[in-house]
């Protein structure tokens, strides 16, 4: 029996094992690029000792979801046993933070970008995604009750939010030092707390000029803008590995060949994506930098035009999600240009707090929080569409970061 006992353990260990080195890979290089003989490698073993665990990647692939989804669950559950919205708030926030320090310092505990779920078959992918759904219902549920569709729709919004900015904290959290995670903790509970502006709640954008970053109906799109348009909603759907080129191709109802006359290679199409959509993104920030007004209010108007396209835009952003495929010489470079539009909002933020419109934040964190939620916004496509106003959908998403999350108003 006790022999058993320990063969029981010896197995749940070495799969253990096997799912966090897939998990390491997978966030490194993403699904497609990581390979039953990678991860054995990683851990000191030949692929047919994997395959014993996991006889298929599928199999591996859907058992590291599980495990994220397991710890994302259970963080969710943690800070929902906490008295107040406040207490939650604090303690999931606080519960990334310290999963971040572990994984510094050696410990295991990876949390997976879940965003290439929808490649897997249709089995799993219903299976993972209802998970997921609990996790968002749980954190939906840190900030009060449901009393109306009103409230559901607000408090809908602010659990994607909160959800986005934790999967994002890990990429940003790079650039501190452990020492410092208790101060940048305590700042973000700031800003999703109570938001932005000086003046909680002050929320009024206006029309930027130039609108060249919007898609408009009697746009003579040439064939690459067409491919640019159909790759970038085809990445976000169905993540890198699902938008094959086949597909692609097939949404313009091109041939193959024609995708090939226009780029030498997918990821030469998920580059120009991504040069696209930060194109897009730089023209908004700086046609708010160039309008007149204090800079909240500029600031609230490119944040207004930028979740317009994502919510109802013909092409909207590309995800960062598909960094995960790239190469680490181009994934280098989209990273560097998704800093500097980060910075770009930096500095807004402190014109904002020095002429008054902006309460004294941390303008560093605040722009990775400003990031992470348009990046996320494409995801609340469906959210948007059940609202019969685009402004009240775009001023109650917006809310989390014009009043924060600790509001009933």
């Amino acid at each position: 029996m006790a022999g058993n006992e320990t063969g029981t353990k010896r197995f749940g260990e070495k799969r253990d094992a096997i799912v966090h080195a897939a998990s390491v890979l997978i966030s490194q290089v993403g699904v497609q690029a990581t390979t039953l003989s990678e991860v054995a490698r990683a851990i000191g073993l030949n692929a047919t000792s994997v395959t014993y665990y996991f006889p298929r990647k599928d199999a591996l692939i859907v058992a590291v979801y599980e495990a994220t989804l397991d710890l994302m669950e259970h963080m969710a559950q943690t800070a929902l046993a906490e008295p107040t919205p406040e207490a939650r708030l604090r303690k999931y926030i606080a519960q990334h933070i310290a999963l971040r320090e572990r994984i510094r310092r050696g410990e295991r505990g990876l949390i997976t970008a879940l965003s290439e779920i929808r490649t897997l078959g249709e089995e799993n992918q219903e299976k993972l995604t209802s998970r997921y759904r609990g996790v968002v219902d749980t954190v939906r549920s840190f900030f009060g009750d449901l009393q109306s569709s009103e409230r559901r729709a607000l408090y809908s919004a602010r659990a994607h939010i909160l959800l986005e900015a934790m999967m994002w904290w890990p990429v940003w959290s790079l650039r501190y030092s452990v020492l410092d995670f208790p101060r940048v903790e305590e700042r973000m509970f700031d800003i999703l707390a109570y938001g932005l502006p000086a003046k909680r709640g002050e929320w009024l954008p206006f029309e930027l000029s130039d609108r060249v970053w919007r898609t408009t109906s009697n746009d003579e799109a040439s064939h690459n803008e067409d491919f640019l348009r159909a790759a970038t909603i085809m990445i976000n759907e169905r993540g890198y590995r699902g938008a094959s080129v086949n597909r692609i191709a097939e949404a313009l109802n091109v041939t193959k060949g024609s995708f090939y006359h226009h780029h030498e290679a997918k990821d030469d199409l998920v580059l120009a994506c991504f040069q696209k959509s930060y194109d897009r993104l730089s023209a908004t920030q700086m046609a708010g930098q160039r309008a007149s007004g204090d800079y909240w209010t500029r600031l609230a108007s490119v944040l207004r035009e930028l979740l317009d396209v994502q919510f109802f835009d013909e092409m909207p952003l590309l995800r960062t999600t598909a960094l995960q495929a790239l190469e680490n010489d181009h994934k280098v470079d989209v990273v560097m240009r998704s800093n500097r539009l980060a910075r770009r909002f930096a500095g807004m933020l402190i014109d904002g707090v020095a002429d008054g419109s902006i309460r004294p934040i941390d303008p560093l964190v605040a722009s990775q929080i400003i990031m992470s939620t348009l990046n996320g916004a494409y995801e609340a496509r469906r959210w948007a569409a059940r609202f019969d106003d685009s402004e009240l959908a775009i001023r109650t998403y917006a809310s989390a970061l014009s009043e924060g999350f600790l509001t009933e108003n």
